[in-house]
């Protein structure tokens, strides 16, 4: 069984006036933030705003790039040259990086966000790109992917630090992907039933699909989507009833072996 797992979460995701999700209540939760790098959401002060409350919780910071969306969200699709988005994704993570010297803060790992993530688990060209551009800006950056995807072949081909995660507020198909947002239900809004499933996911390694097919599945991670209104009280009870289960939650690069 496993006794420890990290729990993250899609921060800094406002932009200008704008302000979306409670970060510095998650803060006080999680223990990695995933933060958005201006493409779907966030700014320079925004970013600067949560490197900074990172750095006084604990939690430990990494980039959340996505298409250049601001418009959708970052939940569009789009279909784009791989060496481009491979650019786009570096100049994403070097933005946060320069955002996080203010704190002191060193980024630790990439997540890509939305539709982008959604594309590279089955699209080896777009996992190829984003794990070439972390490889180029840091090798040593912990690649955050979803487990038997194309995202998590491309890291391990390339050579680079792996995490995988599972979600707090999400259903999985029976081929271990996301349950399209289209679907009603597809968001996990029941903080005791997010509990209790988490639990029993890092407990026994798997993860559940929404027609109860179990997948093997190695978990690093737990991820809670930030912009979601119930985002914390989601993410308190699955923290809670972890820590009840025995489960220690700590920082993502504590999960690295």
């Amino acid at each position: 069984m496993a006794q420890k797992v990290n729990i993250n979460a899609d921060m800094g995701e406002g932009h200008g006036a704008y302000d979306i999700g409670n970060d510095a209540a998650l803060l006080k939760i999680v223990r990695s933030a995933n933060v958005a790098c201006g493409f779907h959401g966030g700014d320079a002060s925004v970013m600067h705003g949560v490197v900074t409350a990172a750095k006084a919780e604990g939690v430990s910071i990494g980039a959340h790039p996505s298409f250049n969306d601001l418009w959708g969200f970052g939940r569009r699709q789009i279909d784009m040259d791989a060496t481009e988005l491979e650019h786009m994704v570096a100049y994403q993570i070097g933005a946060l990086m320069a955002m996080a010297s203010y704190a002191g803060l060193t980024v630790t790992h990439v997540k890509a966000h939305g539709a982008l993530n959604n594309m590279a688990c089955v699209r080896p060209d777009y996992a190829m790109a984003i794990g070439r551009a972390i490889k180029t800006v840091d090798p040593g950056l912990i690649n955050l992917v979803l487990p038997n995807t194309e995202l998590e072949k491309a890291g391990e081909e390339l050579g680079l630090v792996m995490a995988r995660e599972a979600f707090v507020d999400r259903l999985y198909e029976d081929d271990a992907t996301l349950t399209s947002r289209k679907i009603q239900g597809a968001v996990i809004k029941d903080p005791a039933f997010a509990a209790e499933r988490v639990v029993n996911m890092v407990r026994n390694q798997v993860i559940y699909s929404r027609h109860g097919k179990e997948i093997p599945a190695k978990i690093d991670s737990l991820c809670v989507h930030g912009d979601e209104p119930t985002a914390l009280a989601v993410a308190e009870a699955a923290r809670k009833g972890l820590e009840d289960a025995g489960i220690e939650i700590v920082p993502l690069p504590e999960m690295i072996h």
